[in-house]
């Protein structure tokens, strides 16, 4: 049901997915089988993110997290990227899309599980490197749009692979641009008059 949830999730949309074709495509004879496996359709959604996310945390890098900000940036797009080495993992990268808008990172108020994640932990040290140097609410705007234009990317390019379309650069070298490019974008240097904006609490 798993694999039928994020197949469907993926293609139709979150919202417009409906229960019944969920448990249609995952073989199940009962209409209520979504419910009884996972509480409700939210729940399924959560069960799916939960299980990439153990994915993705199996392939962070070991030892202590880099202290700059495109180190930083590095390894919270590798492991990502990784899900577009298989059918469930490209699904799931189409499902985070349409999710990127609630990661919570612009308040720093993520959601389980990306809260306690690895990840979560890599874009709160993100922010306190970007702090040394930004006002707040930029840094919270930049975070943002990392997490939409990395979301973003990665969905089409999940999309292409299953459709067969033409991508333009091999894996590994789609990653080292995806890098660079994220990095670029959350150390672009401020004006000086918008540098002088008085810093938010959390």
């Amino acid at each position: 049901m798993l694999t039928a949830g994020e197949h469907l999730f993926a293609r139709h949309g979150i919202d417009g997915t409906l229960t019944r074709q969920i448990v249609a495509a995952a073989g199940q004879g009962n209409d209520s089988a979504v419910n009884y496996h996972f509480g409700s359709r939210h729940g399924l959604l959560q069960a799916i993110i939960a299980r990439h996310m153990d994915a993705i945390e199996a392939r962070q890098p070991p030892g202590a997290l880099p202290r700059d900000s495109g180190g930083l940036v590095d390894v919270i797009v590798r492991p990502v990227s990784g899900e577009l080495q298989s059918p469930s993992g490209r699904d799931f990268l189409r499902i985070t899309a349409q999710l990127a808008g609630d990661s919570g990172v612009a308040t720093r108020r993520m959601p389980q599980p990306l809260r306690y994640s690895s990840v979560g932990t890599q874009l709160d040290a993100l922010a306190d490197v970007l702090l040394r140097a930004l006002p707040e609410p930029m840094v919270r705007e930049r975070l943002a749009m990392l997490i939409g234009m990395l979301t973003a990317v990665l969905a089409d390019r999940a999309r292409r692979i299953d459709e067969d379309a033409a991508v333009l650069l091999p894996h590994e070298d789609f990653v080292d641009t995806a890098v660079a490019m994220l990095a670029a974008a959350v150390q672009a240097p401020l004006r000086p008059d918008v540098a002088t904006v008085p810093q938010v609490s959390s």
